[in-house]
């Protein structure tokens, strides 16, 4: 076949590409359809349970076995996602109301992971099967080809309630999100049954029903105020704070403690074990110093988070102090957005019922027509069995006489008696006239003589006068939709009966965490690290009691005070720093910190060369020397900087630094591998910006490198040893900047 080649603009081709991307992953991924509040894996794996025969009353299958089926059949997007909405369909701490009923290890509200498929197994909930998936086989909802076109799958499930607000959604599609709350199934119900019987309702008058989102965990809403403009608008975001109690302690060997009972809708999962470290690195850090321990005893009873308090704390502070300062208080960020029509809407509390009524009236008049349907070719068989009944006898007649089924049919519809054997004449003629429809026809060749039994056929026209009563009513209700709302209401109304529970989440206005923190008072404190890197802080006091084990211990020892910061300078020509505020104070037992833990410093790829506290160095001129000349004098206030590490100079490719310090003589003397030396004066060297390579210090000769640096005094004797031989640095010549070396013989 011969190659076509299309010409196109490369950025048209990117955009369209991008936005039909952007569109599928929107409509068929990330963002529910209004009309279920399902996303399609959801809408799936729903669907499979069912088509599985998963019902509440049969027992639970192989969640392996439901995932494939999904996969297999209609959602070709791998495994894991598929098994993903399957547990969070089953987790009750997650949904308003639970879709699936799961058996074994399905995850846990502190964030454990359910089991792998294999372990685990699920069945549909009573709830799902009457709210969610009854009515299927009544062609109330179109079916559409799977991703092959080798099945069928329902475009929409027929949820008969809001379920966009009952569930909630979390969605990130491309350039836009989704993001409901959960609400409670019978308020909704309540404010979806008003919206039913006058559409002009306000939003204050449904918010009188439904006053809010009710989430699964509990938990308070702070900000009731604000929510009549979310719902007004579809967007916002919803205060919510956990349920927490100061509790004095009441006898001897108890403490004062806060009770967590309830955690914010947000914190579910991992979050727990963040807020419990969040809560003990602020006691560490001193802003909450009444803290003394803390400790979850969560179980199958549900939340508790136990704070204990040091005698006489004032714990209503410090309750306040928590919901401002961890994530026990919170914001759910609210987006109302589903697909509607095809296209995302942003969609206010009105239109989702709106949207939810418009989709119940279809669904229902679908139901009933195809009822009506049903039950009119019911009628139509029940007219003809007890008309056949008055003429029984003919009929036999006629079988008796015919010699095959064709010719008993044909002269029931259509009257035909020829090559039928008849007794009489009389009989003929009445055999003539009867004219069955077809339907009827097959019904009583179909009819079993026992039918005919007196009581039997009592029955009959009774079943007959419940079918006629059944058209009426549905006739009733397809030809009048006030007739169908008021339908709809009172099935909202059983399932509201059936289902609903108790409200979880209270709703108030109440002010926001307030927490005024004591002004940090810095200390003296003495900064150790030893040759195998681990960091400590003292008190002053403490490195006072034992100094004499604490400076055999350290490798490196300085004073400071506990707000200043660390630098850490390294012969890659970084500079790493760490506040002593982040170092927990130690005891001289204690193991201390690996400076790998709270700095960017790495041990293993680099060598410290200087480790002094900024603050006591800020205002002087430190001295690089790399170990190919390359030298300069710069400002250490160049080096005050927030970040945890910066270039603190420019290196070549081969070059590294050798030596970092402060300058406090007059000279410097640089000694070579090659035991040479140079000797010059300080005022030579130039100082520079720290992104500069430095300037040449001394000439080396090829393969050399400088191995030390010595800054000093020369009114002082300073004596150092150079290869075998000891050196007075003071009677090395005076040379100038990048002059020839002294050979040291």
């Amino acid at each position: 076949m011969p190659e076509k080649i299309l010409s196109t603009e490369y950025s048209e081709e990117m955009q369209q590409s991008y936005i039909n991307y952007s569109m599928s992953v929107i409509t068929a991924r990330a963002v529910p359809d209004i009309r279920d509040g399902l996303k399609p894996v959801q809408r799936r794996v729903l669907y499979a349970m069912n088509t599985l025969g998963l019902n509440a009353d049969k027992p639970h299958k192989k969640s392996a076995r439901i995932v494939g089926d999904a996969m297999g059949k209609y959602h070709p997007h791998g495994d894991s996602s598929i098994y993903e909405a399957l547990v969070v369909l089953a987790q009750d701490f997650k949904k308003g109301m639970a879709l699936v009923d799961g058996h074994g290890n399905f995850g846990s509200i502190e964030g454990d992971g359910a089991a792998a498929m294999r372990y685990t197994e699920a069945r549909l909930r009573k709830f799902t099967q009457e709210v969610y998936l009854k009515d299927l086989d009544k062609d109330v909802v179109d079916f559409v080809p799977n991703y092959d076109e080798t099945d069928k799958e329902p475009a929409v499930l027929p949820v008969r309630v809001p379920n966009f607000l009952i569930n909630g959604s979390e969605g990130i599609a491309v350039g836009m999100t989704t993001s409901t709350p959960p609400h409670n199934l019978g308020e909704v119900i309540d404010a979806f049954d008003l919206y039913i019987g006058n559409p002009d309702v306000t939003v204050r008058e449904l918010m009188e029903k439904m006053p809010g989102p009710d989430f699964p965990t509990g938990g308070v809403v702070i900000n009731r105020s604000e929510l009549e403009e979310i719902y007004e608008t579809g967007k916002g975001k919803i205060k919510i704070r956990g349920k927490a109690e100061f509790l004095p302690a009441k006898k001897r060997g108890e403490k004062d403690r806060i009770e967590i009972t309830e955690i914010p809708y947000t914190m579910l999962g991992a979050n727990i074990g963040k807020f419990l470290q969040d809560v003990a690195d602020l006691a560490e850090k001193k802003v909450f110093p009444d803290i003394s321990d803390i400790s979850n005893q969560s179980g199958k009873q549900g939340i508790r988070i136990v704070i204990e308090l040091k005698s006489g704390a004032d714990g209503e502070k410090i309750l306040s102090g928590l919901y401002k300062k961890t994530k026990l208080e919170d914001t759910f960020g609210v987006n109302m957005l589903a697909i509607s029509g095809g296209r995302p809407e942003i969609m206010t509390l009105k239109r989702i019922f709106e949207e939810s009524l418009k989709f119940q009236l279809e669904i229902n008049q679908r139901k009933f027509r195809k009822l009506l349907e049903k039950e009119s070719e019911r009628k139509e068989i029940q007219e003809g069995l007890i008309r056949a009944v008055d003429v029984i006898d003919l009929i036999i007649e006629i079988i008796r006489g015919s010699k095959k089924p064709e010719q008993v049919k044909n002269c029931l519809v259509n009257g035909v008696t020829d090559d039928i054997r008849f007794k009489s004449e009389e009989s003929k003629r009445q055999a003539a006239e009867l004219h069955f429809t077809e339907i009827q026809a097959q019904a009583i060749l179909d009819l079993r003589l026992q039918k005919l039994v007196g009581l039997e056929i009592l029955a009959l026209e009774k079943e007959h006068r419940e079918t006629l009563e059944k058209i009426r009513t549905y006739k009733r209700l397809l030809s009048s939709e006030t007739e169908m709302k008021a339908h709809i209401r009172e099935e909202l109304r059983a399932i509201r009966e059936a289902y609903s529970l108790e409200r979880r989440t209270e709703i108030t206005d109440e002010e926001e965490g307030v927490f005024e923190e004591q002004p940090y008072v810095p200390v003296p404190v003495t900064f150790t690290m030893n040759k195998f890197g681990y960091v400590k802080v003292y008190d002053l006091s403490v490195y006072e009691k034992n100094k004499d084990a604490i400076r055999e211990e350290a490798k490196t020892l300085f004073s400071c005070m506990s707000d200043s910061r660390v630098v850490i300078f390294t012969d890659t020509g970084m500079m790493h720093q760490l506040r002593l505020r982040d170092v927990p104070v130690s005891k001289p037992k204690d193991k201390g910190t690996p400076i790998d833990v709270l700095t960017n410093y790495d041990s293993s790829k680099e060598e410290a060369l200087k480790i002094d506290c900024f603050e006591a160095i800020k205002d002087k001129l430190l001295l690089f020397v790399t170990k190919n000349a390359m030298i300069k004098q710069v400002e250490a206030s160049e080096f005050d900087s927030v970040k945890k590490s910066i270039a603190s100079t420019k290196l070549t490719d081969d070059d590294r630094l050798i030596y970092v310090g402060e300058i406090f003589g007059t000279e410097t003397v640089l000694v070579s591998d090659k035991k040479t030396a140079l000797r010059f004066r300080n005022e030579e060297i130039s100082t520079l910006k720290k992104t500069s390579v430095g300037v040449r210090g001394m000439k080396l000769a090829d393969g050399d490198h400088i191995s030390a640096v010595y800054d000093y005094d020369p009114s002082a004797r300073y004596v150092v040893k150079i290869g075998s031989k000891r050196v007075n640095l003071a009677d090395l010549k005076l040379k100038k900047r990048d002059a020839k070396p002294e050979v040291i013989s």
